[in-house]
């Protein structure tokens, strides 16, 4: 996993944290950890955006 965003529409509906917590922040918004482990945490980040009610995770493998 080189790079997890989270694009512009985020809901903040918590999904994300709750799927990959060591990833995943929600504020206001949705954010990515900046000292967050990606690719130690690739299956749930793939979750997290498979997941995601309005699509706004996206990752780069």
């Amino acid at each position: 996993m080189k790079k997890v965003w989270i694009e512009d529409g985020c809901t903040a509906c918590g999904l994300c944290e709750d799927l990959c917590p060591d990833v995943f922040e929600v504020t206001d918004l949705a954010e990515v950890k900046k000292d967050a482990d990606l690719g130690a945490n690739s299956d749930c980040i793939i979750e997290s955006a498979e997941s995601c009610p309005v699509e706004v995770i996206k990752y780069e493998e």
